[in-house]
């Protein structure tokens, strides 16, 4: 049986900006004390042997704080690690193969842009999507210009699955994502460049839950 998308807060990595890998693996251990239940491990220019094992030391930290783990793109390291879920672009195997693939025992999500992307995603059998980027922001300036909230409350109204706005989304522009129906937000340097992450953390989802009676 699939597990519930039960999150509001997406986090994925970046272990770039950071000096070494305990600095990195220290500031998303800062977010999880933060509030963060749900980490995509993200790091494309590993190779194999690398991303195991960083793989397994987020599986161990996730587990601890009891968080969701995702591995981008990489079915078969999520299952070695027993992750709780994958995440696959456009340009990766498509979410009907994975499904074939990992039946119930994995959450699949999907990135999208447009409208017709989120569809066919929700046709494939993905169990959420992020749709972006919204706002400009330079990690996903390969993905062409922003395509607004407008845009994320259309796919919203028409797809049936959780739809997470992603790209540029500052604490200030919170609110208007919400207001959107949006089903939650993924971040990267919004709060691991932040020189408080576990505050930076916290605020958000103090944001995301504004007029909620239930926390994630």
């Amino acid at each position: 049986m699939v597990i519930e998308v039960d999150f509001k807060l997406y986090l994925i990595t970046d272990r770039r900006s950071f000096t070494d890998k305990d600095s990195f693996i220290n500031a998303i251990e800062d977010s999880l004390k933060g509030g963060v239940k749900a980490v995509q491990l993200r790091e494309k220019d590993l190779n194999t042997r690398e991303l195991l094992e960083l793989a397994n030391k987020m599986r161990e930290l996730t587990k601890k704080y009891h968080v969701k783990l995702f591995i981008n793109d990489r079915v078969d390291i999520a299952l070695s690690v027993d992750a709780d879920g994958v995440h696959i672009g456009q340009k990766s195997i498509p979410a009907h193969a994975v499904r074939k693939i990992v039946q119930e025992k994995l959450i699949i999500g999907v990135s999208t842009h447009s409208l017709d992307e989120a569809l066919e995603a929700e046709r494939d059998g993905a169990d959420f999507i992020t749709l972006g980027p919204i706002y400009e922001t330079i990690s996903k300036l390969k993905y062409g210009k922003p395509i607004g909230v407008d845009t994320l409350k259309r796919v919203k109204s028409k797809l049936s699955m959780p739809v997470f706005g992603i790209g540029g989304i500052k604490l200030d522009k919170v609110r208007e994502v919400k207001e959107t129906g949006a089903d939650g937000i993924a971040l990267i340097s919004a709060i691991l460049a932040s020189k408080d992450i576990r505050k930076t953390t916290e605020d958000f989802l103090r944001l995301l839950n504004q007029n909620e009676g239930q926390t994630y």
